[in-house]
């Protein structure tokens, strides 16, 4: 499954500032990785969000936001937002905000 340039670019720009950034393919669409932990990816024209299991569980109550199940059984921890809840780069960049809050808590890999 291909994913969006178009959002994969607008995730590029929201993390040129970040350090400890790479790319990599990963569930048929492009992952970001922060430290070499997932932080967020386009998956079709969607991002995907790690948030860990409590943030996840209050976001699935926002619009435009599902569970990610990319094998057809949900990721713990992980949400998907649809290209509607992303339309403008606040948003997005809000989204990509809470995840690295989570990521930096994780141990560097």
């Amino acid at each position: 499954m291909a994913h969006s340039p178009l959002l994969a670019e607008r995730v590029r720009d929201a993390l040129r500032r970040e350090r400890g950034i790479r790319e990599k393919r990963m569930f048929g669409g492009l992952a970001f990785l922060l430290d070499g932990n997932l932080l967020v990816g386009v998956w079709t024209s969607s991002l995907v969000v790690r948030l860990g299991f409590e943030q996840a569980s209050e976001a699935l109550r926002e619009p435009h936001v599902a569970p990610f199940a990319p094998s057809g059984r949900p990721m713990r921890g992980w949400v998907i937002v649809e290209a509607d809840g992303l339309e403008h780069d606040r948003q997005l960049v809000a989204w990509i905000d809470r995840a690295a809050a989570f990521v930096r808590t994780l141990p560097a890999k």
